[in-house]
């Protein structure tokens, strides 16, 4: 340092030359040359940047060529890597380098394409974006993995999540009608990527539509906007939910007893965004604007679209109709009928001529057997021998008390299917409660319980208000037999 101050002390304000400067200091007159102006300092160093003889013109633009097809075919898990160029530009150009060189060149040239996005603004009830994401949930004392329907109005950010056992269709559509439910209208437009229960074939642009899901936005209203595929930044804001979502919703992890409860939390836990969230760089509050956005939305259709899927079947001889790979049961009576299934996302309703005959949660695990204990006990009746090897009955999961006491009776097949009418008709509870009862009394007898069951307390004296009434006197009939006074 005190060398470079030397040199431009004796150039700038001693006028010295180049050749005076490098005599009487005892350095190089390259050195002078360097630094007497000023233009390079000792305190920066320079990276010698030296492109290796071997990197041609040609070369470059094969390796470009390569990147821009990755691009063009769009296909993450199938591009090009350093390696693979390298392979390519020995095998077809012949060229003669070192594999360093190229992956130096491939980065490079990469860092020279930086993604940059444009950042965008809606109107009130112009968009919404829609995906779905996962999270765990402990349901019934088991984890499993929820699928979480997420949709997110474009302008005030408002935010509705639900969760479903799975993806499928009518499950995606019934999750939309929830959403304009909870919205109070539908967005002019809607924004997906290219799932395949909207898409048919193609993405983007040149996407075309599932006939249902046609069906279902032409009900609704709306317009249709699709991604780009895996441009994911497209709909940006709903991407960011499904984190929110998950990160926010579900931690700690809820323990629920059911779908129904679940939802309750997740809904609950939207109307607290809405009420409380402000974005930072908004002048409204997700509130405000919700409340702004409201006004703006489609009204919604009087008649909500019915998001099923139907089938027609034929009921067997269990009394059971096969939908997908699982089997329901119905009534015994329509044995041999043909019938039509009905199935939304948690329930599947079956139907002959127009009339519900039997309704089932939906059961989404495979080759299962579906029963409702009511629709097997006029056949019960009539064959009472088979009800402890009858699958409804197992199925239904009968408490032992019930077992036990039959047993007792003086016929304990037949005893047993007339507490499971009662048990159906009464319920569990109050079942065993007069089971209890006339046990304990020593009472074994289906009579027994079912008075039990229906037998009231006695109601109290009804006191109304009214004149008051004296007592009458009999002593007076006693005197008139005597032959006393008559008066």
């Amino acid at each position: 340092m005190d060398q470079y101050q030397l040199i431009r002390y004796l150039f700038a304000v001693e006028r010295l030359s180049q050749r005076e400067i490098a005599r009487r200091l005892g350095i190089s007159r390259n050195t002078v040359a360097r630094y007497c102006e000023g233009r390079d300092v000792p305190w920066e160093t320079k990276t010698s940047v030296r492109k290796p003889r071997v990197i041609t013109p040609e070369v470059e633009a094969f390796v470009k060529r390569c990147l821009d097809e990755d691009k063009e075919t769009n296909q993450p898990k199938q591009k090009h890597t350093a390696k693979r160029i390298y392979d390519r530009l020995c095998a077809e150009i012949g060229f003669r380098g070192g594999e360093s060189t190229i992956r130096r060149l491939v980065r490079e040239i990469k860092a020279k394409l930086p993604q940059v996005y444009i950042p965008l603004a809606f109107a009130p009830g112009e968009a919404a974006q829609v995906d779905w994401g996962a999270g765990a949930v402990i349901m019934n004392s088991r984890k499993i993995e929820a699928n979480l329907f997420c949709i997110r109005l474009c302008f005030s950010c408002a935010p509705f999540v639900v969760a479903y056992p799975s993806q499928r269709e009518e499950v995606f559509l019934e999750a939309h009608r929830g959403a304009f439910e909870f919205f109070g209208g539908v967005p002019r437009a809607l924004i997906y990527d290219n799932l395949k229960t909207a898409v048919k074939e193609g993405w983007g642009k040149t996407a075309r539509e599932q006939e249902k899901f046609l069906a279902f936005r032409a009900h609704y209203a709306y317009e249709t906007r699709f991604c780009n595929l895996r441009k994911s930044h497209e709909k940006g804001l709903v991407e960011n939910l499904v984190g929110y979502s998950r990160r926010n919703f579900l931690v700690p992890i809820p323990r629920v007893e059911s779908w129904v409860e679940l939802n309750h939390l997740l809904r609950d836990r939207c109307r607290g965004y809405i009420e409380n969230h402000h974005i930072r760089g908004r002048d409204l509050t997700v509130k405000e604007a919700f409340t702004l956005e409201q006004r703006t939305l489609i009204p919604l259709p009087v008649k909500p679209y019915e998001a099923v899927k139907m089938a027609e079947g034929k009921v067997d001889y269990f009394a059971t109709v096969r939908f997908e790979t699982n089997r329901y049961s119905v009534p015994v009576s329509f044995a041999g009928r043909p019938v039509t299934v009905k199935a939304s996302a948690f329930e599947v309703k079956i139907y002959h001529r127009g009339e519900e005959i039997a309704c089932h949660p939906r059961s989404y695990g495979k080759y299962q057997t579906v029963y409702d204990l009511r629709h097997y006990l006029p056949l019960l009746e009539r064959r009472p021998r088979a009800v402890k090897q009858a699958r409804p009955v197992q199925q239904a999961e009968i408490p032992q008390e019930l077992w036990e006491y039959a047993s007792r009776l003086k016929n304990p097949d037949r005893g047993m299917v007339r507490l499971l009418r009662l048990l159906v008709d009464h319920g569990a509870e109050k079942l065993l409660a007069a089971v209890k009862r006339a046990a304990d009394q020593d009472q074994y007898s289906v009579d027994v319980v079912q008075y039990y069951l229906t037998a009231t307390e006695p109601a109290a004296p009804l006191t109304l208000p009214g004149p008051e009434v004296k007592p009458v006197d009999l002593r007076v009939y006693d005197r008139l037999f005597a032959g006393g006074d008559r008066r």
